[in-house]
């Protein structure tokens, strides 16, 4: 995996200008997640006849965002302080996307020389830029006071700039190679939780509970199936018991088609 996002053999070499298009690609993926990720929600949702809105629509959105954030900007810049607040779209795409963009071409034209840091520095900055996205639309400081949003964006603020310390350290110093990473336990858990929130509604909190634990054993190879079948039914019982009942949210428990 290292070799594919660039990094040489030799790990005293310097970094160097060369092309890096695995890497430059790794990073544009990252600064486009949050798009693609809604996208895919909203073709999931055309699949099981969720309201997860128009795939081709929020394609369109999430295009004509790109294009007119930086406009956007200027314009809010140069303009009055009564302008109307930019939208959420927008605002992803200058906190989030463009700066991740750039280190992309960064990383498309240089190979840095610790991999490992570097890629984990841009991580953190993309988690950061994602956190002040998410509050964007919290209120600040008002004078000496504290808004809900002061103590968010303070603390991305400071990750992003140790996730760039920790990017440039990698891109300028010798560091660790990128190692193996184990795709099949995130994947499966990620998909687990994927699957409980797109059919929890539709099928009800019993099917719905029960697969994504099945789906989440698939995670690791020495899953033994009998025993993980009764936990998950033990599971699923003690989520039906106290979901709708101890907490008293209105989650259905058994498909709608039943229901109805």
């Amino acid at each position: 995996m290292a070799d594919r996002l660039g990094r040489s053999s030799d790990q005293t070499r310097p970094a160097s200008i060369g092309r890096n298009p695995r890497g430059a690609l790794a990073v544009l993926l990252l600064a486009l997640a949050p798009q693609i990720v809604q996208l895919l929600s909203a073709l999931a949702g055309v699949i099981l006849s969720l309201p997860n809105g128009n795939p081709a629509q929020i394609a369109l959105d999430d295009g004509a965002a790109l294009v007119s954030a930086p406009a956007a900007l200027l314009l809010l810049a140069n303009g009055p302080a009564t302008a109307d607040p930019l939208a959420s779209q927008v605002v992803l795409a200058l906190i989030y996307t463009y700066p991740l963009v750039v280190l992309a071409l960064l990383t498309l034209f240089v190979r840095p020389r610790g991999p490992q840091d570097y890629y984990g520095g841009i991580v953190l900055v993309a988690i950061a830029g994602l956190a002040l996205w998410a509050s964007s639309d919290l209120a600040g400081m008002r004078g000496f006071s504290f808004g809900p949003g002061t103590v968010p964006r303070m603390f991305a603020i400071l990750l992003m700039g140790l996730g760039a310390a920790i990017a440039a350290t990698g891109l300028l110093r010798d560091g660790e190679r990128l190692t193996g990473f184990a795709w099949r336990g995130p994947l499966f858990v990620s998909l687990s939780i994927l699957s409980f929130a797109v059919t929890v509604r539709p099928l009800g909190l019993v099917i719905s509970a029960f697969t994504s634990f099945m789906i989440a054993a698939l995670g690791t190879p020495d899953t033994r199936w009998k025993e993980t079948t009764v936990v998950g039914i033990g599971l699923t019982a003690c989520c039906s018991l106290l979901f709708p009942y101890a907490l008293g949210l209105p989650l259905p428990l058994l498909p709608r088609f039943l229901l109805q």
